[in-house]
């Protein structure tokens, strides 16, 4: 648990680097969100470049908007989620299906393999991985258009 300022600046690479309490300087530090669908802002670790945990950041909302920013920035780097705001086509009811769908992002198309790759996060949201392990997020079914919830639910 943290909750005096966390010592975060960047290289002259770019990359994070942390200085612990006693003064060790670690380089290529990497913040990893432990639930980053259901509680985003909670529970941050801040990773080494061997992997092992340097620090855990219980909510990253106490800390300074300087400090927040810049590890809000390398989350952001790291992950890519893009979230489906609307189905527009499934090529077939059937499995393997292509999908075009528009995302926070921008349209595009992905395959789904079949439909264990829909899963439920809770009561309102899906997680739909394509066939390249990309993960789209449905946030909340009940905001997605009616024509859109009719092809999802050919697959539910």
């Amino acid at each position: 648990m943290m909750t005096t300022p966390l010592p975060l600046t960047r290289d002259p690479h770019g990359r994070l680097r942390w200085t612990a309490a006693d003064g060790t300087v670690h380089e290529d530090v990497a913040p990893v969100r432990a639930f980053p669908l259901t509680a985003p802002m909670e529970g941050i670790a801040l990773m080494g470049a061997d992997g092992h945990e340097l620090a855990w950041i219980d909510r990253l909302d106490d800390f300074p908007d300087a400090t927040r920013k810049l590890v809000e920035a390398e989350l952001a780097s790291r992950e890519f989620m893009p979230e489906i705001r609307r189905l527009r086509q499934v090529s077939s009811f059937a499995t393997p299906s292509t999908w075009t769908v528009e995302t926070d992002r921008g349209e595009t198309c992905f395959i789904l393999k079949g439909e264990e790759d829909i899963r439920r996060l809770g009561v309102t949201a899906l997680l739909i991985s394509d066939r390249h392990g990309v993960q789209y997020l449905i946030r909340d079914l009940s905001r997605l258009d009616r024509a859109s919830r009719r092809l999802l639910d050919r697959f539910m």
